[in-house]
């Protein structure tokens, strides 16, 4: 069984930049890959990021290619998303999510198994971002 447990989230100001954290408990990440998500209200859950646990691939939503970086640190069992330039349009709650992954050569390529309609293993309980001047 594997905790997560979001952090980092907060109010901003449009331009500024925050750091959420993924923190887990319970079990190594080791296996699995790690995405996150977001939903406004009113709105659909997004998918925002994903990162493997076998080959460092990651993939970016569109709205966010070029202003938020996920990356991971394994020894802290911790994955992080810094987000900069943030935009009204970025308020949403955060969520991160695991999936088991085993690599491309079980299970080939990672990307459908962090879409957003794809099952995941466990969820984090969500952290508030708002962007507002």
């Amino acid at each position: 069984q594997v905790q997560l447990v979001e952090s980092g989230g907060g109010l901003v100001q449009p331009g500024g930049s925050l750091r959420l954290s993924c923190a887990a408990s319970g079990s190594t990440l080791d296996d699995y890959a790690i995405a996150w998500f977001r939903q406004a209200p009113g709105k659909e859950r997004e998918g925002v990021s994903c990162i493997s646990n076998t080959d460092g691939v990651t993939y970016y939503a569109n709205s966010v290619k070029g202003r938020f970086t996920i990356s991971r640190d394994n020894a802290k069992n911790t994955v992080y998303l810094q987000m900069n330039s943030l935009r009204p349009e970025d308020t949403a709650v955060y969520y991160c999510a695991a999936v088991r992954f085993l690599g491309v050569n079980s299970q080939g390529p990672l990307g459908p198994y962090c879409s957003t309609y794809a099952p995941k293993d466990y969820w984090g309980q969500g952290t508030q971002v708002t962007v507002s001047s």
